[in-house]
């Protein structure tokens, strides 16, 4: 089961898979079934998780039920606890939705939820993280996870989210961070798909963020928080919701 999935993760289209994934999770679910593992986002427990990854795969890391990462769970968990998301009205932009979220965002009554993206068949609105179509100082709060790795003027990118988002408002931009680089990596001369994949982690990501990536949302004007929430959880909680250790949450704010 473990590896067929595996092959299912790396060949079918991402759009694709999340259209099948609707049909696939629940008999997931049910099969995996137990007591060890437990989704914090809809409380349900298994006795394994699935693998994923591109290239080295990661185990017990993918939710059998929402399909969530580490960094699904973990957010979730910070929005859950540390933020007044699920009480307060908000208007909120969402790019690249992830299926973990999705609905549930879409159900929840005080917040006016716009999605974005470019392909992604989930987004109410198709649009150019580097043009879009929204007004200045529109978006109380703005998530933009696992984006900007694949884009390649990410300046320009993180310049229209600081247009969009209201003075006040507060965005997460999650990313995939090599946390002992100091500085950001990144060649366009790469082009070969295997060689990209080694090197930046997926085929389709144009750099490897280092610790620098914090002070280039300064730069464009965010405040920024470097939050390692994970620090502030027992070992049994990461090992039971089956978190990343030290993964670190940049929650950006606009004065």
């Amino acid at each position: 089961m473990k590896k067929l999935f595996k092959i299912i993760l790396n060949t079918i289209p991402r759009p694709i898979l999340i259209r099948l994934s609707y049909v696939a999770r629940p008999v997931l679910a049910f099969i995996l079934r137990g007591k060890n593992y437990t989704d914090p986002i809809d409380g349900k427990s298994f006795k394994t998780f699935l693998p994923y990854g591109y290239g080295t795969q990661r185990n017990n890391v993918l939710s059998p039920s929402t399909l969530s990462l580490e960094r699904h769970r973990l957010l979730w968990l910070y929005l859950q606890n540390e933020t007044d998301f699920f009480l307060s009205q908000k208007k909120v932009l969402h790019f690249a939705p992830e299926q973990a979220f999705y609905k549930r965002f879409r159900q929840m009554k005080h917040l006016d939820y716009v999605t974005t993206d470019l392909n992604s068949p989930l987004a109410d609105v198709k649009a150019d993280i580097c043009n879009l179509p929204f007004k200045d100082d529109e978006f109380d709060v703005i998530l933009c996870n696992h984006v900007l790795e694949h884009i390649p003027d990410d300046t320009k990118a993180m310049r229209e989210l600081f247009r969009v988002m209201k003075p006040g408002g507060w965005g997460i931009f999650q990313i995939p961070q090599d946390l002992s680089r100091e500085k950001t990596f990144e060649d366009n001369s790469i082009t070969d798909r295997k060689e990209r994949a080694k090197i930046f982690g997926q085929y389709d990501h144009v750099r490897v963020y280092g610790r620098d990536y914090f002070d280039k949302l300064q730069s464009i004007g965010f405040e920024v928080d470097e939050v390692d929430y994970t620090s502030t959880m027992s070992g049994d909680d990461i090992n039971k919701y089956c978190l990343a250790e030290g993964e670190i949450i940049p929650v950006v704010y606009k004065n």
